[in-house]
């Protein structure tokens, strides 16, 4: 079987997103041939300028099926695909909008989450990350909800973390916040505001966004909590890596985050509020101090969240689309006599 990704190729610090890639080379493993188109260029107009040149590139690469992550990519994929199915996996504000605040979307955003929804009628699949997204979707009999997936011997544990290699005192605490604090919606103010009330001054805030897998890994096994503060989500992959990391986590309850910490000791689920959030994350502290790890990997395990589960269940949507679809030629192409024979 061959698929081919197409992908946004706009990212400053890396050609495909490392949780994409992870999905692709975790289908790999599976015995499927994975290939990645990448749109150039930012903005609708400039997506659907990729058109053209996907349709030249389909045909001199043949695939079973597309796989469009993101709806912008979804359009120019429906665009260019001809008679290939296409699965369309949605993101998190190309339903959702991109936030602002508690409630308050970006209105800038309104018009990618009209195109978000414009594009379902045309797809022959539609993958949600969490439930928040999938009540978003109107075509609910192509619809299935497949979270992503970690790859586990990525996201590999280390008890003795790398604080010497990153440059961290090895007598603070530090809280880890992944993400861009320029980043509205990423709420970087909540990590900061909670931090201060806890007043403590051997434990420090730290925030990076431009590093890579491995070194999120790192830091992952190094810092005593790891905070998700977003006012929303999808299915935030890096609050999976935390888990996959056995790192304290505490988390705001957006896209399908607190489930995936939920019942884990050294884990919680705070509140926008700063004082709301302060409680967990002081109390996962204490537990950092006390037992240093979680059994956060157990959970993904239990969960059916590693890599290889997520890709196994991915493959049975591509499958019975090209079941469907060989059904289809065959009834098209019997002739009427040949029913009654």
């Amino acid at each position: 079987m061959k698929v081919l990704f197409v992908v946004s190729g706009n990212n400053d610090y890396y050609d495909i997103a490392p949780f994409i890639k992870s999905q692709g080379d975790s289908l790999v493993a599976e015995g499927i041939e994975v290939s990645y188109y990448l749109i150039k260029g930012k903005g609708a107009l400039n997506y659907l300028k990729n058109t053209g040149p996907l349709k030249r590139y389909l045909k001199e690469h043949p695939a079973d099926i597309i796989h469009a992550h993101y709806s912008l990519c979804g359009w120019v994929a429906v665009l260019a695909a001809g008679s290939t199915p296409v699965v369309l996996s949605y993101m998190g504000d190309d339903l959702n909008g991109a936030h602002v605040g508690l409630g308050k979307r970006d209105f800038r955003s309104s018009m990618l989450v009209w195109l978000g929804k414009a594009v379902q009628p045309f797809v022959q699949a539609i993958i949600c990350k969490s439930p928040n997204l999938e009540k978003l979707v109107r075509r609910k009999s192509i619809t299935h909800l497949i979270p992503n997936g970690v790859r586990l011997d990525q996201f590999a544990i280390n008890e003795q973390g790398y604080r010497k290699e990153l440059g961290l005192d090895p007598d603070k605490k530090y809280v880890l916040f992944l993400g861009d604090p320029a980043n509205v919606n990423k709420n970087y103010a909540l990590a900061e505001a909670a931090t201060k009330l806890l007043n403590r001054p051997d434990v420090e805030l730290i925030a990076r966004y431009d590093v890579s897998h491995d070194l999120v890994v790192k830091y992952l096994n190094s810092a005593n909590v790891f905070v998700l503060c977003s006012f929303s989500e999808g299915s935030p992959n890096v609050v999976k890596e935390a888990m996959a990391c056995n790192c304290p986590t505490v988390v705001t309850d957006v896209g399908d985050a607190a489930w995936v910490v939920r019942g884990t000791q050294g884990c919680g689920v705070g509140g926008f509020d700063p004082a709301d959030f302060a409680v967990p994350l002081a109390r996962a502290l204490e537990f950092s101090v006390k037992h240093g790890r979680t059994n956060g990997r157990e959970r993904l395990l239990s969960l059916g969240l590693d890599a290889q589960a997520i890709a196994r269940r991915l493959r049975d949507v591509y499958e019975q689309l090209l079941n469907a679809d060989r059904q289809h030629v065959l009834s098209v192409n019997v002739k009427p006599n040949q029913v009654n024979q």
